[in-house]
């Protein structure tokens, strides 16, 4: 029978010791490089011995760097605590104090509590605005901390008493923003982080896109370190782990994740069964990454050191979360009692008070320890991308009105007992009638005063303030739209998809000399189906690692190519990872102040709907660029079926109020909206970017029309495409995309077979046409006495008489939003593709959805029958003769 050996039941405790003493002689005599490769060495002789030895990847529950190997900390502790201390007082009162107007506004006192060592530590040793030619480092801010960040703003003078009175009030007065949010503090916030999960993905793709940069040689960025401040609990998102391993394949060294391991997530623990801590260890060290840890404060030292048994260490190694998190949220005595549970461990801690127990500092609240972590993932990184986890309390100092309790991360208040203590605890120079006062005083130091220089002092060593966001103004050399003359020629009688014109009009521009460069294209894994290989030869595809191995298309003319300095970001199947390329390229100008131009291709059904929050966290962000829904529309993706076919993405994309969205029919529209959209984004510095539906379908292009304000039309969203002739019996057709050119053989067929005249018009974008109804209806509602607008739309169809039908491959609402600007007197029908998507032929899905030339002949008969026009028995002899099977259910019902 095998026997079992442990710390306890170990038969030969003084042939263990010669062996552990063998190592550490190694690692101090040789180091721990020479120590590693002993291990490996008897861990492979155990192997070929048939002795197996499970190795884990988890280290024990103690701080990653011994008190032995710590660097001293530089700089005044004293001033430091004397202003960490203010910050984190002026935290709570900025939260405190709004609650006083009675606002119900919420707010958030204890996350930045538990990670104010953590912050603090960063920006007095760490964190580089800029310096030496590059742009600074890139900090994520955890959302939930944003008061203590505007709290150390106002400390180093950045922020007035009347912002910090006005935080999260912004409609009307100069006010602070609940979280990050660039859109609304674009001098202050880079990122927004509080959707939670979006900051870590977003984070290793920024970090990503800076190798991307420095291997083209387009900017400098070596040197600039991105940081992601996350909690434990927004850690279980999916995005939050779901690019771990990618950061560690392309050896994004210059990458810090800090998770703040209070235990707590937002209503109790994080994992009140085990330990959060070991967990990310194992899930980081199992993708590649370094990882630090920071359990205990040099409070501990002493403590470890008399421990000659190991019993403490075993007994922090058995107690979980949920029950560090209690001990916490009691006092001295309670932890003496529970933590130190038996004789042996009760006797460690006899000559410490009960204060002294319970300030027993966890290690993310002592600045020495956090410091030497910032120093080794800054000074040390090897090649790997460097997690840091630190163990705090929440609610760090709030004492009864929430420290360590499950109540606390809602806490926006606390009572006069709690901030009295607060105040002493933490030394703040805060009478007790102030504290009992409606309003609660903020704190800073007087100019001259040793903490306001050195404060100011560690800033300018590091070369500016945090956070801040400072754009490049420069102005790109855009070129004219004649650069596109093959776009606005017709076809003849050629046939190409929208698809392919656009990836024309992107080689136009690559090759641009003065704008290629800055051309990034995005794919996921969907090149050959966009007609993007040729490019890979041409521009290849950006590897950090280049291309060792022999790509099997090798001997064909448009082989796969990986290279350092490839331009294309073939992201493989990873929407959410590829749209966070898509932002780090469409934030560059505000982040690393060089103006990159990104178009992003992809299957319009896996954009917004699967990415809708990262595509709301880019306008917040202002990103510029360009959003290409490829294979778009319910019916162009013949044969995929219900989950790919797109009806809806232009609904969703109009949802966030900076994207400019079109669904262009023509080549020559492509070719003027995105002309337009890049002197819009980079020679007028527009906040905006452009979501472009974009079909795989062949057919023939027309020339763009010789008309005096074509471009502009295009642009508003409507223009008189084909003009019918005169006659009591005419209508107007509207179309957009593919359905378009259904709209066109309508209007054919209802002159031939019918007798009705049709005027056709082309609508690029009915949300562009749909904003401009609202901006009208705002500006007549509000200037009663001032000459009233009309809506473009209305101006449009004004002389062009008869019902109107629209017809598009997206669900109703998106045509049907422009109802209200309809002349008076003309009835309005829209078509679309309400209902889930089938797999089918092109023509049969038309059918099937009612979108196709057929019914929209139906539909204009049956316009013109209502105003009497033509007698309801002609709608029926169309309906025969078409074959429509009027008792078959609704598409949407299907």
């Amino acid at each position: 029978m095998s026997q079992t050996y442990n710390a306890v039941n170990d038969i030969d405790p003084i042939e263990t010791k010669e062996w552990v003493d063998a190592i550490r002689s190694v690692v101090e005599n040789e180091g721990a490089d020479r120590a590693r490769f002993l291990l490996e060495q008897l861990l492979g002789t155990s192997k070929d011995q048939g002795v197996s030895v499970p190795v884990g990847i988890n280290t024990a529950y103690q701080n990653t760097i011994p008190t032995n190997k710590q660097v001293a900390m530089p700089g005044d502790a004293n001033l430091e605590h004397a202003i960490r201390a203010a910050v984190r007082w002026n935290n709570a009162a900025m939260v405190i104090n709004a609650q006083h107007k009675d606002f119900g506004l919420g707010g958030h006192i204890g996350s930045f509590l538990s990670a104010a060592t953590l912050y603090d530590v960063g920006f007095n040793h760490f964190w580089k605005a800029k310096g030496d030619g590059v742009e600074g480092d890139m900090v994520f801010m955890q959302g939930h901390s944003a008061p203590g960040i505007y709290a150390r703003a106002y400390v180093e003078g950045r922020l007035s008493d009347a912002q910090l009175d006005n935080l999260r009030q912004e409609a009307f007065d100069d006010g602070l923003s609940s979280y990050p949010h660039p859109h609304l503090m674009p001098d202050f916030w880079q990122f927004p982080t509080v959707s939670m999960g979006l900051g870590p993905l977003m984070a290793i793709y920024q970090a990503r896109f800076l190798k991307y940069l420095d291997s083209r040689s387009l900017t400098k960025t070596a040197g600039r370190k991105v940081w992601c401040f996350c909690g434990d609990g927004e850690m279980t998102e999916p995005e939050s782990q779901g690019a771990l391993a990618i950061a560690a394949r392309d050896k994004l060294d210059n990458l810090i994740f800090v998770i703040n391991c209070n235990m707590q997530r937002l209503d109790g623990p994080v994992n009140g069964n085990g330990k959060i801590m070991q967990e990310y260890e194992g899930v980081f060290r199992g993708a590649g990454w370094n990882v630090i840890k920071v359990v205990w404060g040099s409070s501990w030292d002493a403590l470890l050191a008399k421990d000659t048994t190991g019993a403490l260490k075993a007994r922090m190694e058995e107690i979980v979360d949920g029950d560090y998190q209690n001990y916490h949220s009691k006092d001295g005595a309670f932890i003496r009692e529970h933590m130190f549970n038996t004789p042996e461990l009760k006797a460690l801690v006899a000559d410490l008070t009960d204060e002294q127990i319970f300030n027993l500092e966890f290690g993310g609240h002592d600045p020495v320890k956090v410091y030497n972590a910032y120093y080794e993932a800054v000074n040390h990184a090897n090649g790997k991308p460097t997690l840091i986890l630190t163990k705090t309390v929440k609610g760090y100092g709030m004492g009864a009105a929430g420290e360590g309790q499950n109540t606390v991360h809602q806490a926006k208040k606390m009572d006069v007992a709690s901030l009295k203590q607060f105040r002493t605890r933490h030394n703040i120079p805060v009478t007790d009638e102030q504290i009992e006062g409606d309003h609660l005083p903020y704190v800073r130091f007087a100019e001259g005063t040793p903490e306001y220089n050195y404060l100011h002092g560690q800033r300018k060593a590091l070369g500016g303030y945090l956070p801040s966001r400072n754009p490049t103004d420069e102005k790109l050399p855009v070129p004219e739209l004649s650069a596109f003359q093959a776009q606005l020629d017709s076809t003849g009688e050629r046939e190409l998809s929208t698809t392919m014109a656009f990836v024309r009009i992107l080689n136009t521009l690559i090759k641009d000399k003065e704008l290629g460069k800055r051309i990034v294209p995005i794919v996921p894994d969907e090149s050959r189906t966009f007609g993007m290989e040729g490019m890979f030869r041409q521009i290849g595809i950006w590897n950090t690692q280049g291309q060792h191995y022999m790509p099997q298309d090798k001997e064909q003319l448009m082989y796969y190519k990986e290279s350092v300095d490839g331009q294309i970001l073939q992201e493989g199947i990873n929407e959410p990872g590829a749209f966070s390329s898509w932002i780090a390229s469409a934030t560059s100008y505000a982040n690393s102040r060089f103006t990159t131009i990104p178009f992003y291709i992809y299957y319009s059904m896996f954009g917004f709907q699967r990415i809708g929050d990262l595509a709301w966290a880019a306008g917040d962000m202002n990103a510029r660029g360009f959003l290409l829904g490829g294979t778009s529309g319910r019916t162009t993706l013949n044969g995929e079926g219900l989950q790919h076919q797109d009806g809806h993405s232009h609904i969703q994309a109009d949802l966030i109020p900076n994207c400019r969205t079109f669904d262009p029919t023509f080549q020559y529209e492509l070719a003027v909206i995105i002309q337009d959209g890049m002197r819009r984004m980079y020679v007028e510095h527009e906040n905006v970017f452009y979501y472009l539906t974009v079909m795989n379908q062949n057919y023939a292009h027309p020339a763009m029309p010789a008309r005096e304000g074509i471009q502009q039309d295009i642009l508003r969203g409507m223009y008189l495409l084909q003009e019918g002739g005169n006659s009591d019996k005419k209508v107007q057709l509207m179309g957009s995309g593919v359905i378009l050119n259904d709209v066109i053989a309508a209007a054919k067929m209802l002159k031939e077979e019918w007798g009705v005249e049709a005027d056709v018009w082309s609508c690029p974008s009915f949300n562009e046409l749909h904003r401009d109804i609202m901006e009208t209806e705002r500006f007549n509602r509000l200037n009663p006495t001032a000459e009233q607008k009309v809506p473009f739309v209305t101006r449009q169809l004004q002389g062009h008489t008869g019902p109107v039908i629209a017809s598009t491959d997206y669900i109703r609402t998106y045509a049907d939003r422009i109802r209200q600007a309809i002349p008076a007197g003309q009835t309005f029908t829209v078509l679309g593709t309400d209902g889930f998507g089938r797999s089918d032929s092109r023509e049969n899905l038309r059918k099937f959805f009612e979108i196709d030339r057929f019914h929209v002949v139906v539909a204009a008969l049956s316009g013109l029958a209502k105003e009497g026009k033509v007698d309801a028995t002609v709608v029926q002899q169309a309906i025969e003769k078409y074959g429509i099977d009027t008792k078959r259910e609704a598409s949407w019902k299907l």
